[in-house]
């Protein structure tokens, strides 16, 4: 006990020096309140969690490292390579993906029924990547969970009050809300991770296009905490027209998506 409170008051007082660090994906400066190897702590501490209150792992080995390798593709030619990723297909039958810090990064059954390429799935896991990589997911914890309560529970099972444990800081990580700003850039910085790593930008744009059909039939998890994709539609197609003139030999992946994907979901 003597012994978390130390680190404990050691992170807090490491968390008031630190100040700013400089965003890797937009290059501004930004209040930082605590350093990136805290962000990989309460990762870990918190995936468990995510998994056992999404379903579990879909048990499907082939599936997994499919997912996996797209998104280790992405991971490689983002800001933070070095980072240790960690991405997961869970059983939760919502259409729905989520980071936490740290690189641990999720996406639904729900979700991988709904697409119908490896472009797509880039697209998804390329926008978590990078609230990972401009550690938006850090900030947004702090500011609506509260850095004390975070840091304590990653030292224990319980914050210092004793009210909430592991699995109800995680009911309270999976509601969280990004700023429309983060969002914005999660879409752009992702776009261009996506083609960096070799995908058809196309591939997101197709993924609103998914979102928003989805959303006028029924809401859905993913706007829980991501923004209505109608604009976003606009400002990616933009993006891709003014930046990227030739996109010859870009991946799209139909194919491979289904055999790894949909016809093992199928079975």
């Amino acid at each position: 006990m003597h012994k978390n409170l130390v680190l404990l008051i050691s992170g807090l007082i490491f968390c008031l020096c630190t100040g700013c660090a400089i965003n890797p994906v937009t290059g501004e400066e930004e209040l930082m309140l605590f350093p990136e190897e805290q962000d990989i702590a309460i990762g870990s501490k918190y995936a468990p969690e995510v998994e056992k209150q999404m379903g579990g792992r879909i048990a499907n080995e082939g599936l997994q490292n499919y997912v996996d390798s797209v998104g280790q593709r992405i991971a490689r030619v983002c800001h933070k390579p070095h980072l240790e990723y960690h991405f997961v297909a869970l059983e939760d039958k919502s259409v729905n993906a989520l980071a936490l810090p740290g690189g641990y990064l999720f996406i639904t059954k729900g979700m991988l029924k709904e697409l119908t390429s490896e472009a797509q799935l880039a697209a998804i896991l390329a926008h978590e990547i990078v609230h990972v990589v401009a550690r938006d997911t850090s900030n947004v914890m702090s500011n609506q969970i509260g850095i004390d309560i975070l840091l304590s529970a990653v030292l224990s099972d319980k914050t210092p009050r004793g009210v909430l444990t592991a699995a109800d800081l995680t009911r309270q990580i999976l509601g969280l809300q990004y700023s429309r700003e983060d969002e914005e850039t999660a879409d752009l910085a992702g776009l261009d991770y996506m083609v960096l790593a070799g995908y058809n930008p196309y591939g997101m744009v197709e993924t609103m296009q998914m979102l928003q059909s989805q959303q006028e039939v029924r809401p859905i998890e993913f706007f829980s905490t991501h923004l209505s994709p109608q604009n976003r539609m606009i400002y990616l197609t933009q993006r891709i027209q003014t930046k990227y003139y030739n996109l010859a030999g870009l991946k799209v992946g139909k194919e491979d998506y289904h055999r790894a994907v949909l016809k093992q979901l199928n079975n």
